[in-house]
């Protein structure tokens, strides 16, 4: 490169002397860009990858699939062209030149031109829906074509596949409304609705197209960039200043909007978590996993996101308290449903620790239950809101209203608070280590619980998810090590077992370089969790000791969804005593639990579901003969409502209230309702009641 940098990511105050520029004239931005995200990573990333021909391939393959994810513009030829470098990446990026970015982004945006006019003119006349073919629609099984004319097809078999689903949705529509009487819908012959499917999708392609033509080269080169981050592991990402500046509005606790975590999965938008008590998750419908395919502000017609940018996408679904907004989305066994939701302020009250009481009618034992949603913590403020303290208050209430056992709820618990995880911990266990972390070349330190005060002493059950992440796998982890109680839930949690640190990298300039700024952030992964056992929390996750048939049994979730996931590996344990108060029996109470979950109706039912809807995922080919697709998605939606909406209150279970909570729930009516459904959805849970029934084992019934 024409300058060098003497000195790394080693120091918040670093500053970056640049030898070879004679004025600021001289400096070329990207380049300094560049130079300081390849100095950043070398130096500062927990992985110490080598920029080489090896890692250059992985970035070459990663770049060229975002580039042209869907193989809808470029050119067999094309990528050719692109692939001489395919080795080179390493020495360009080292050397400070950008020969391949330039050549990828110029034979981008003329197939792009090209694929315009594609789309045009295909949508101009109708489809033949007699005719026998198919689409695949996985990209990952397809070849980029050799000439335009293949494209062309390609790209007519896309849009008749729009058209085609557009048309089968609309007389679904028309049936609902004639078995209903519902005269509001004006029904329509086929060739109608053909003509009218074709002109929305005529124009979702045109705003489509129209978007595109405003991705600026800030926005390509933050895609290579993040080619070059994304090798290193899935959470290490390049921000460049807008995208930076939206991050911070998400992960702010911006209190109005839905209230959902959202994530870019290939030309998709995917939600990966919802807060608690946001509007959406009052709703109830907007799950973990969806795909949002169109968002709509109210009754107005909607916008199709798919292959949008993730920015653009949240500022169509982000709006004011009050306002409406539709989403379609696209659910893990394939069907779409339109969700409506009244856009909210988070009720801050549904975000913190709550607990009940769980009796066995059939025994007459009582237990205690604890929803936990997040690890929050006020940090801002001395003696602010602890949910460590707020569980060790919930406990104390507990105890005093006589229990046989608690259940500690981390189902859907994305993390937060570490110190938080560590005090929890504490709060079942007498004193000793509860998590390991370690840096790139440092020695683990280990936390601890300090205070010798056991909480509580009795059995103890976590409850846990594939989507319980980070803190939540620490305490589950900690508490399985100890064998101080039994974790139950998915195959496995999320498996992130890592730390992230932000870095402005307009902090490692001085101010002579006030022109090329801002340059945007880099969050680089630093550390790395592991279990008091040695082991990572890191891609496996926590393996709980009952597992329980979900509807991602047989679906890969969490980390192991992303690209190039850093790998599970193990150091020397911590010295710890397993917990000596009682003896956990894992083996007959896991024995117990599969007698009765294998002879339960509803877990033989998630089962087949389960099973269903890998071989929904697996399925990527599919028809393009309009009545034998309708015949599919027949079966595909009669299919889903089999295995929908039969949860019914639980007979042999009864959830009340604590008694030091029943006189503010009386004095806040609002609070009493919210109290009351929340026990019905209890009443309802068989994961909740399976958990009941393993204290119950523990406590000896």
């Amino acid at each position: 490169m024409r300058f060098k940098m003497i000195k790394y990511f080693t120091c918040l105050a670093l500053l970056v002397f640049l030898t070879s520029y004679t004025s600021t004239k001289d400096i070329d931005r990207e380049e300094v860009l560049i130079e300081l995200v390849v100095n950043g990573l070398a130096n500062n990333h927990f992985q110490s990858l080598v920029l080489n021909d090896e890692l250059s391939v992985k970035i070459f393959d990663l770049y060229i699939d975002r580039l042209d994810r869907s193989k809808r513009f470029l050119l067999s030829s094309d990528i050719e062209k692109l692939t001489r470098y395919r080795t080179r990446i390493d020495d360009e990026l080292n050397e400070g030149k950008t020969e391949f970015f330039e050549l990828s982004i110029g034979l981008i945006e003329k197939r792009i031109k090209d694929a315009e006019n594609f789309y045009k003119d295909i949508l101009e006349k109708p489809f033949d829906f007699t005719r026998e073919e198919n689409i695949e629609m996985e990209a990952d099984n397809l070849d980029f074509v050799a000439t335009k004319k293949e494209l062309k097809d390609r790209w007519r078999k896309v849009l008749k596949y729009q058209v085609m689903n557009r048309i089968n949705n609309k007389l679904d529509a028309q049936e609902t409304a004639i078995e209903n009487s519902d005269t509001s819908v004006t029904i329509k012959t086929f060739a109608v609705l053909e003509e009218e499917a074709r002109t929305k999708v005529e124009k979702t392609f045109r705003d489509w197209f129209y978007r595109m033509s405003k991705i600026n080269r800030e926005d390509r080169l933050a895609t290579f960039i993040n080619s070059l981050t994304n090798v290193y592991g899935p959470h290490t990402t390049y921000f460049p200043p807008k995208a930076k500046d939206n991050y911070d509005i998400a992960m702010s606790g911006q209190l109005e909007g839905i209230g959902a975590q959202l994530q870019q999965k290939d030309e998709y938008i995917k939600v990966t978590s919802i807060v608690p008590g946001s509007a959406c998750w009052r709703q109830g419908d907007l799950e973990a996993g969806d795909l949002i395919l169109k968002v709509a502000q109210g009754d107005q017609e909607p916008v199709d996101i798919v292959d949008m940018r993730i920015d653009d996408a949240v500022q169509l679904i982000r709006g004011k308290k009050g306002t409406e907004v539709r989403l379609t989305v696209k659910k893990i066994d394939g069907t779409q449903m339109v969700i409506q939701i009244i856009r909210d302020v988070v009720l801050l009250e549904e975000t913190y620790a709550k607990s009940a009481i769980l009796k066995n009618i059939e025994t007459g034992k009582n237990f205690g239950y604890i929803d936990l949603p997040k690890f929050y913590a006020d940090f801002n403020r001395r003696g602010g809101r602890s949910c460590a303290t707020d569980v060790k208050n919930e406990i104390e209430k507990l105890k005093q209203d006589g229990i046989d056992g608690i259940i500690l709820d981390l189902r859907s618990n994305g993390g937060g608070s570490l110190q938080d995880a560590v005090r929890m911990s504490g709060l079942f266990i007498e004193k000793g280590p509860i998590v390991q972390v370690k840096g790139r070349t440092s020695k683990p330190y280990v936390l601890r619980d300090v205070d010798q005060t056991v909480q509580y002493g009795g059995p103890l059950v976590i409850l846990v998810n594939s989507f319980s992440a980070s803190a939540s796998e620490i305490l589950a982890a900690a508490i399985q090590d100890y064998q101080r109680g039994v974790i139950i839930g998915s195959k496995s949690t999320f498996g992130k077992g890592t730390v992230q640190r932000f870095y402005d990298l307009d902090d490692f300039l001085n101010s002579q370089y006030e022109e090329i700024k801002p340059l945007g952030a880099i969050k680089l992964t630093t550390q790395k969790f592991y279990r008091i056992n040695g082991g990572a929390t890191q891609r496996k996750g926590v393996i709980p000791d009952i597992i329980l048939a979900d509807n991602y049994s047989y679906i890969n979730v969490g980390v192991q969804e992303l690209d190039h996931v850093m790998p599970w590996d193990e150091i020397d344990p911590a010295k710890y005593t397993p917990w000596s108060s009682f003896f956990l029996e894992l083996d007959k109470l896991k024995d117990k639990s599969k007698i009765r979950t294998q002879s339960n109706n509803f877990f033989t039912k998630v089962d087949e579901n389960a099973k269903w809807l890998k071989a929904q995922r697996d399925k990527t080919v599919f028809t393009l003969e309009f009545d034998s697709y309708r015949e599919e998605q027949q079966a595909i939606d009669a299919i889903a409502k089999k295995f929908k909406g039969d949860e019914k209150e639980l007979a042999s279970m009864e959830v009340f209230s604590l008694t030091a909570d029943m006189e503010s729930l009386k004095s806040d009516s609002a609070k009493f309702e919210r109290r009351a459904a929340w026990h019905t959805n209890l009443n309802k849970d068989m994961y909740l009641f399976e958990a009941m029934s393993v204290l119950g084992d523990m406590a000896g019934e």
